[in-house]
């Protein structure tokens, strides 16, 4: 089943092509690579899917209905998109919090639950302006999944982890895997796409070839 579809997408920035033509589906339940070097596109396409950018041509659908008209954003996605931004003078749980009251969908068990699983304490009394890279890192992925959000686009998830903490993470998206949640994400590290996607896209010459 197609859950998000790209169809003839062009973008440019001051007149600097980034994607030409570009026309891609991806099945819901699956996990998708997207791979390319620094400044190919890789953000640019992530923020195209979840309408963060609009196109210069092209549509961009998810399940059906093209996002940028009555549907601004899609509904149910768990995003890391380069560096979320954070409330510094409050602790890793007070933001995320103030995050869950917008849609007040969970509750402070599910809060905490969350930041344990990705490696956190919610008692932590610590402000994330004193979080180290890795826990602002974790603090991005508790935000991701914390509603059970079934389609998660993951730029760079494991960017500043350390190898255990890369084990946890890689386990809970495998573990996501098998739930049937569908999955985007980028990786410098080619363990990373090789242990985690059913098919990859490359990002070359302004548009996504499947090389997996």
């Amino acid at each position: 089943m197609v859950h998000i579809e790209l169809q003839d997408v062009c973008k440019s920035f001051k007149g600097v092509p980034v994607f030409q033509h570009v026309n891609v589906m991806i099945e819901k339940g699956k996990t998708y690579g997207i791979m390319g070097p620094n400044g190919s596109g890789k953000s640019v396409f992530f923020k195209l899917i979840c309408g963060f950018l609009k196109p210069d041509t092209g549509i961009v659908r998810v399940d059906g209905k093209e996002i940028g008209l009555n549907n601004r954003f899609p509904d149910h996605f768990g995003i890391i998109i380069e560096r979320p931004g954070y409330i510094s003078n409050k602790t890793g749980f007070q933001n995320l919090k103030e995050l869950a009251l917008i849609k007040n969908q969970i509750d402070d068990q599910k809060i905490r639950k969350t930041m344990e699983r990705v490696g956190l304490d919610p008692d932590a009394k610590q402000k994330v302006k004193h979080y180290s890279l890795g826990m602002k890192q974790k603090l991005a992925l508790a935000q991701a999944i914390m509603e059970d959000q079934q389609t998660l686009i993951l730029d760079e998830p494991f960017n500043a982890l350390d190898r255990t903490s890369v084990d946890n993470i890689r386990q809970m998206l495998l573990s996501f895997k098998t739930e049937g949640k569908t999955m985007l994400i980028t990786s410098h590290n080619q363990e990373d796409i090789d242990i985690l996607c059913d098919h990859v896209f490359e990002i070359n010459q302004y548009t996504l070839q499947q090389i997996k």
